[in-house]
């Protein structure tokens, strides 16, 4: 497994928001961790991390002398600019259970588009309880063989035996509906919202 490095450094703390060019407000908190520390993190390398290995990433922290493993727990992002403004990072052991949302990556979707099929998604994250050493950073489903009416469900998901599943055995994520059928209900959903607009 890669190993994935994110320095953290002293953060002053100070009424107001925090104003670094080139940083990102953190706190690191969990096992061995007394009282949440408030730290910094450098902007270019947490968005080179996130961008690869999602918001839940498991990352190596280095703070001062010491190396300790965890994840990123929570990425806050500014409302507007979706820029991220703040991270919780979780400190755990590798044989840690714990539970987890995982993002869903549903590969393939090209392949449904030339079937004049689309994919209708329910839900793009899974909830999961496991030890960090065998946890992803997502879920990835090839959904290219799909057909009309087919669902996505748990079966779909190629995860360890040894990960529990907290969601409902007959959880739908996702199902194949007709182009033409997506495309109505996107126009449907707009026209409502036009209406509760005016209304107002």
């Amino acid at each position: 497994m890669e190993e994935i490095i994110l320095n953290a450094m002293d953060r002053a703390i100070e009424p107001g928001k925090f104003k670094e060019t080139g940083f990102i407000a953190g706190v690191l908190y969990g096992d061995g961790i007394a009282e949440a520390v408030s730290v910094k993190f450098q902007e270019a390398s947490l968005k080179k991390i996130i961008a690869k290995h999602g918001t839940h990433a498991k990352v190596w922290i280095t703070y001062g002398e010491d190396k300790k493993f965890g994840f990123l727990k929570e990425v806050q992002r500014h409302p507007v600019t979706w820029t991220v403004t703040h991270i919780d990072v979780q400190i755990v052991s590798k044989t840690h259970e714990i539970k987890m949302q995982l993002p869903i990556n549903f590969k393939g979707e090209d392949h449904l588009i030339i079937k004049q099929l689309r994919l209708q998604i329910f839900k793009s994250e899974i909830d999961v309880l496991g030890r960090m050493d065998i946890m992803p950073d997502s879920i990835d489903t090839d959904i290219s063989a799909k057909e009309l009416g087919d669902t996505i469900t748990i079966k779909d998901f190629n995860l360890d035996k040894q990960i529990k599943v907290s969601d409902k055995e007959d959880e739908i994520y996702g199902t194949i509906m007709h182009m033409r059928a997506v495309e109505e209900e996107v126009k449907e959903e707009a026209n409502e919202e036009t209406e509760v607009k005016a209304e107002a």
